[in-house]
C-alpha cells in the first residue's frame, strides 16, 4: 500500500467515524479470502466510504456509474480504490472484464441492484444485472444491508452524529441450472437476493420486499466460508 492510499483511508475513516456512530460488528462476518459479490442496498455519498474503509485490509472494487469520474476528486478517489466504471442500463463488455480480472485476482466486488441511491434507506426493486453477473462469473454473493444513513444531512444541520448500522448474510450461490435466459426469470431470481438483505433489516426499511413471506431459498446453494 501507497502512503497515499493509507493517508486518504486513515482520512475518509475517521471523518465518517466522527460524522457517525459506525455499527460495524458483524463486518468479521465477511470472509477474509476468496472472491465474491458483495450486494447491498445504496443509501447515499456515505455508503461506499464507510464501507470501504471499515472492510479494510480486505479491498473492495465497487461498480460505479461512469458518470462519477466527470469529478475529479471522485475519479482520482476511486481509481485510487479501484473503482470500476460501469454504463448503465446497457452491457458494458469493458466493466464486465475488469469484474472478472478482480473476482479472478480472489477479489471482492460491490454492486447494488438497485441501481441509484434511495435517500431514503427504503428497499427499491432490484434489477437483474447482479444474478447474471454471479452466475456467468461462478462466484457467491454476501447479502450486506445498511441503514440509518438516511438521516445524515439533517443530523450534519444540528451537528448530531448519525447512528449507521451494517449487517451481514450469509453466502449463497445461484444454482448453475437456473436458467436466466428469461426476463421473468431472472428478475424472480434478483427478488430472492434481494429479500436476503431486506431480512438483516428493520422492517420499516423492507419497502418493495417488506412481505418476507415471499422469500425462499430455491434458487441457491449455501456456499462455504472462506
Amino acid at each position: 500500500m501507497t502512503i497515499a492510499f493509507r493517508m486518504v483511508n486513515f482520512t475518509i475513516k475517521n471523518i465518517t467515524r466522527t460524522a457517525c456512530i459506525v455499527d460495524d460488528s458483524e463486518l468479521s462476518r465477511v470472509p477474509m479470502q476468496g472472491p465474491f459479490l458483495l450486494v447491498s442496498n445504496h443509501i447515499n455519498f456515505m455508503d461506499i466510504p464507510l464501507l470501504y474503509t471499515h472492510l479494510l485490509p480486505r479491498k473492495v472494487s465497487a461498480l460505479v456509474k461512469e458518470e462519477t469520474w466527470k469529478n475529479p476528486f471522485m475519479a482520482a478517489l476511486f481509481d485510487l480504490w479501484g473503482g470500476i466504471p460501469i454504463k448503465r442500463g446497457e452491457y458494458d463488455l469493458q466493466a464486465f472484464s475488469k469484474t472478472r480480472q478482480v473476482l479472478n485476482a480472489g477479489g471482492i466486488v460491490a454492486v447494488s441492484p438497485e441501481g441509484t441511491r434511495s435517500r431514503t434507506g427504503i428497499l427499491q426493486k432490484g434489477h437483474a444485472g447482479v444474478v447474471i453477473l454471479a452466475q456467468k462469473m461462478n462466484v457467491p454473493i454476501l447479502p450486506v444491508a445498511i441503514y440509518g444513513g438516511e438521516r445524515i444531512w439533517d443530523n450534519l444541520h444540528r451537528l448530531a452524529r448519525t447512528p449507521f448500522h451494517i449487517r451481514v448474510g450469509d453466502l449463497i450461490q445461484i444454482k448453475s441450472e437456473i436458467p436466466l435466459n428469461d426476463r421473468e426469470q431472472r428478475q424472480q431470481v434478483t427478488d430472492q437476493v434481494m429479500y436476503q438483505i431486506a431480512q438483516l433489516m428493520p422492517e420499516k426499511y423492507r419497502g418493495f420486499y417488506a412481505d418476507l413471506t415471499n422469500q425462499h431459498n430455491r434458487f441457491f446453494i449455501p456456499s462455504t466460508r472462506q
